[in-house]
């Protein structure tokens, strides 16, 4: 096994890592409000399934923000997809965005696939051809090099690509997170996706770089918190099946109002759908100075 808790490479979630869970919701509701296809979900090919959350008397204020952003975005359910592909999806996101990492994505299930085979293709895979491959997802090299030693870790700790996904769906969360940690070039944010996206896992908030944004701006977590101790705080102030939905939701928030630079509420609190709940820790609407939460402190 490889040894060290390395950083992810970067900070995008991938919208075809969505899975699929039993639905909360009828077919025929589903069919009588489709989702959009520009929701962070990727519309109805972006898996998911829909979910009816309630959002009566929420406990804590972030549950109060997960439930504005249902009003925003189609609530979906995760889990179910194919665990390698998952976290290879993930590690070609790293430090690059969807519109550049899918292509890449795509070139390699369509090279070293199908999916039941990947870890088994990929160890083999010749670097050069690899790095070739998802050349669209910027840091070829170095993500070849993660991808092969993740597949051959994988054959090596669990035999297949299907016992590897079984691993991913049978063993508890906490297992699953303290031994993908301990994979080269895995971080919290990959772990957290695979655990998601593949697994189903309830209570599991990804935190990549805009909600780990949007969560110190909003106050619902301290200003100067780190990514691991924004995601403590989500977990235990958002219920379990709400989580899911909060990363994808929170990140198309922080991608059409909560901008790094330009926050919607810089134009007025009526241009934010959850200014109401939201502290502008950092943003100052009267000059318009926007800085990291962590240096208004």
């Amino acid at each position: 096994m490889s040894e060290g808790r390395d950083a992810d490479l970067g900070d995008e979630v991938p919208e075809a890592t969505d899975g699929t869970s039993e639905p909360t919701e009828t077919d025929a509701d589903a069919d009588a409000d489709p989702e959009p296809a520009e929701n962070i979900s990727g519309g109805a090919e972006g898996g998911g399934t829909a979910a009816a959350f309630v959002a009566d008397d929420p406990a804590t204020r972030a549950e109060a923000v997960v439930d504005a952003l249902g009003d925003e975005y189609w609530r979906k359910a995760y889990g179910g997809r194919d665990a390698f592909e998952c976290l290879v999806r993930t590690i070609l996101s790293q430090n690059t965005s969807d519109v550049a990492s899918q292509p890449a994505h795509d070139a390699l299930i369509e090279r070293y696939g199908p999916a039941e085979k990947l870890a088994e293709r990929l160890a083999d895979a010749a670097h050069d051809d690899l790095a070739a491959t998802i050349e669209p997802a910027g840091l070829y090299n170095q993500k070849a090099e993660v991808i092969r030693d993740a597949a051959a870790w994988a054959l090596e700790e669990y035999g297949s690509t299907p016992e590897f996904d079984r691993f991913v769906r049978e063993e508890s969360p906490e297992t699953v997170r303290e031994t993908l940690l301990s994979v080269r070039g895995v971080g919290p944010k990959t772990a957290d996706c695979v655990l998601l996206f593949a697994g189903g896992r309830g209570g599991v908030f990804p935190v990549d770089t805009h909600v780990h944004r949007i969560a110190r701006r909003m106050g619902l977590a301290p200003a100067d918190a780190d990514h691991e101790t924004v995601r403590e705080h989500l977990e235990r102030d958002v219920p379990a099946d709400k989580c899911g939905f909060g990363h994808t939701a929170m990140i198309q928030f922080g991608r059409e109002f909560c901008t790094a630079r330009k926050p919607a509420c810089l134009d007025g609190p009526e241009a934010c759908p959850l200014a109401d709940l939201c502290d502008q820790v950092g943003v100052d609407p009267l000059s318009g100075d926007v800085v990291d939460s962590a240096d208004s402190v």
